[in-house]
């Protein structure tokens, strides 16, 4: 926990959902310099002024703090792994223009236990709307669950959104045309088969669900401009294997502007 504008916004996100979510919320603060007087002080103040704000927005739940000595990420690597969810705010633009994620979201985001929520900024304007990306992965599951219950906590609506980059068609390849279209035609069966047992399952909820041709990083931005949260598979099968956060994970978290949840199967090890 900081005293940016980003931090007080993530402070009041995690606030606002822990009571809808009937949740306690801890607060931490990681001190990273050598222990002294001064710095003791100030982030004790910072704690006492956050946990204040997040009492003044859910003033039902009950708060606790900690200051803790270590380095950023590992701290809140381990706090992730008891906490239901770990909610950070994000600085804003780094050393390109347009990347709004930075080094201590990613590397939380891509190695945490559970859900990570990354909060841009301070913002007033509620859609009651939930978007998450799904691609049938194991990745998408837990993404899915995740939305799910949020959506009902805050009655949201959800929507699912299904991207699907179109290949280059040839002239000359017919037969690998027609495999495009065989492939295309399976697996939007199969997310629509899956969706509707997500649907049949959560008969409360608003569930939408669109197939939209496009990169998944582009269509979740854009949906994102209309959503309160977007909420996505830590790595999916558009991921590179190797990586731990996820090609489309990594370009959400650059370049949507609303909180956005990365969420990992929790019985994966970091």
């Amino acid at each position: 926990m900081e005293r940016s504008a980003a931090a007080k916004a993530a402070v009041q996100w995690a606030a606002a959902d822990a009571e809808r979510r009937h949740l306690g919320l801890r607060i931490v603060h990681v001190r990273e310099q050598r222990p002294g007087e001064h710095a003791r002080g100030c982030c004790a103040n910072t704690l006492t002024s956050a946990a204040d704000l997040a009492r003044a927005t859910a003033g039902g739940i009950q708060v606790t703090t900690e200051l803790v000595a270590g380095t950023v990420v590992d701290r809140l690597l381990a706090e992730s792994e008891t906490a239901d969810s770990v909610v950070l705010g994000s600085r804003g633009l780094g050393e390109l223009a347009g990347m709004l994620a930075g080094s201590v979201s990613l590397a939380v985001a891509g190695h945490a236990t559970g859900p990570v929520v990354i909060v841009r900024g301070p913002d007033n304007t509620k859609h009651g709307r939930v978007v998450v990306g799904y691609d049938n992965s194991e990745h998408a599951e837990a993404a899915m669950q995740y939305a799910v219950e949020h959506a009902r906590a805050h009655g949201a609506r959800l929507h699912v959104l299904h991207a699907w980059q179109t290949p280059i068609f040839s002239p000359y390849l017919t037969a690998w045309n027609s495999l495009m279209v065989e492939v295309y035609q399976e697996e939007s069966r199969a997310v629509t088969e899956n969706l509707t047992r997500w649907c049949e399952k959560n008969p409360d909820l608003d569930i939408t669900h669109e197939t939209l041709s496009g990169h998944p990083v582009g269509v979740l931005a854009r949906a994102g401009a209309m959503a309160d949260l977007v909420v996505v598979g830590s790595r999916g099968r558009g991921g590179f294997t190797s990586a731990v956060l996820g090609s489309v994970g990594h370009g959400v978290l650059h370049h949507v502007t609303c909180p956005v949840a990365v969420v990992r199967p929790r019985k994966e090890e970091s």
